[in-house]
């Protein structure tokens, strides 16, 4: 995996940069500003670029401003949002807009190396990586949809496990529940949201962007 690192912190920049390494990680760029990462991703094209929110020269939302202008230029290439900082509005709109190969976790809930190479991952893959806390904050209001009213409490918390990118497996080893109930509440969840299948099938990830679409802006 190829990846660029945008961040103004020299010593969590270079860190960054040799832990990946000696995870077999190519780090093909470091970055300390948004101009930078996006000059970055058009000369490297990586398959994921790790984004600091707030960076020179405001510090207040460039990093992610520059996550969403990189996502919509180049599709292919993942973005992880990593940062102090849950800014609501773009990371809804991120997610929206590109509701695969996109992530958003929180410096300091990262409690091991394995769990951040996962995410990594599975954005390089085409899935999505969001912390438990960027979740909690994006679905805090009440929801006027419809099909998200149908829901019942059971079937919003696998939501918003299945947000966090869990497998219908992870799931019901957190909640200690059998993988076939996991499955018919996920089921159940797509039929309450009129999520038929389809050929390209991300029903997991539009059923989370209903509960997002649902937040006041």
């Amino acid at each position: 995996m190829r990846v660029v690192i945008a961040e103004d912190n020299a010593l969590m920049r270079d860190g960054m940069a040799a832990l990946l390494t000696d995870h077999e990680v190519s780090v093909v760029a470091t970055v300390a500003d948004a101009a930078g990462l996006v000059a970055a991703v058009d000369t490297h094209r990586p398959d994921v670029a790790i984004v600091d929110v707030r960076m020179p020269p405001t510090f207040t939302d460039e990093g992610v401003r520059a996550a969403i202008a990189i996502r919509a230029a180049h599709p292919a290439v993942g973005v992880l949002v990593f940062s102090q900082w849950v800014e609501t509005v773009y990371a809804h709109q991120l997610l929206r807009d590109h509701p695969e190969r996109v992530g958003y976790l929180l410096k300091d809930r990262i409690v091991s190396t394995a769990a951040f190479l996962d995410a990594l991952h599975r954005i390089a893959d085409g899935g999505v990586a969001l912390d438990p806390e960027v979740i909690r904050q994006l679905l805090s209001a009440p929801t006027v949809d419809a099909g998200l009213a149908r829901l019942t409490a059971r079937e919003r918390e696998i939501l918003a496990l299945v947000a966090e990118g869990r497998s219908n497996t992870a799931i019901a080893a957190d909640l200690h529940l059998a993988s076939r109930s996991v499955e018919k509440h996920v089921t159940a969840i797509f039929t309450k949201l009129d999520l038929p299948p389809t050929t390209e099938d991300h029903r997991r990830v539009r059923a989370v962007l209903r509960f997002l679409d649902a937040q006041p802006r």
